[in-house]
């Protein structure tokens, strides 16, 4: 990790330009957890006979818990769920098949095994995972990443055209944005959503940190023209009250 660079104003700047009801998320992966950053430290749940355990029930859990707070994880912490275990590069895909929880997605459906290959994911098993709020950070984060509605998601894609938008599993937009380098998307998922309790009107976007100051860039450009067209639209609309 190098020293980072003001990004409480970069995260102050992202929050007002789409005005984001929800900070923007600092994840940074590495060996060992960052000194004098506090280990997530809720209890760890009972394992099931699979041996799946874990301190939250996914891995996007901590998504929502680093909104008001910056804390380090360990792979053990998000071994709940075999597929976010599998997109943040925790187990391999081999240790994944034998879980009950791809059982019962792919007993139901919601997955096929063909399609657990083709699921981005990081390359190198972390050490550590640190989660909290970008305007906190104090070093570079490898990824940002924002929860959005629908509004500011049309935003950020008119800023960034060709914008990827993906599906589920929403977690490996975290993989896309780190080891592709790729800002992505995602419309979520019904497993993350039952999870975290995530509103069925927020989407989510990881960005590479490196790319932060010019999607800042793009998005004030376009938000200011959306603003001037939306006065001109209800002032328009005003024919017709």
């Amino acid at each position: 990790m190098t020293i980072a660079t003001d990004w409480r104003a970069r995260a102050s700047m992202l929050s007002d330009a789409l005005h984001l009801t929800s900070p923007p998320i600092a994840i940074t992966f590495a060996n060992v957890a960052p000194a004098g950053i506090p280990a997530f430290d809720a209890p760890m749940a009972p394992p099931l006979p699979d041996g799946r355990s874990g301190r939250v029930p996914a891995g996007c859990v901590f998504w929502i818990r680093a909104a008001t707070t910056t804390f380090s994880t360990v792979p053990e912490d998000h071994g709940n769920c075999s597929v976010g275990s599998v997109t943040h590069g925790l187990i391999p895909l081999s240790e994944a098949a034998t879980r009950g929880d791809v059982a019962e997605l792919l007993a139901a459906g919601w997955v096929t095994e063909d399609m657990f290959p083709q699921i981005p994911a990081v390359s190198e098993r972390p050490g550590a995972i640190t989660y909290g709020p970008l305007g906190d950070a104090t070093a570079d984060p490898d990824v940002v990443l924002l929860r959005l509605n629908a509004k500011q998601l049309m935003v950020l894609s008119d800023a960034l055209p060709g914008l990827r938008l993906e599906g589920k599993p929403q977690c490996h937009i975290v993989a896309v944005a780190k080891e592709q380098d790729q800002i992505a998307a995602s419309v979520g998922c019904a497993l993350s959503r039952a999870r975290t309790g995530m509103p069925a009107t927020e989407m989510t976007c990881a960005i590479p940190s490196g790319q932060v100051d010019d999607v800042i860039d793009r998005v004030q450009k376009t938000a200011a023209a959306d603003a001037a067209v939306a006065s001109y639209a209800a002032s328009d609309a005003q024919r017709f009250a």
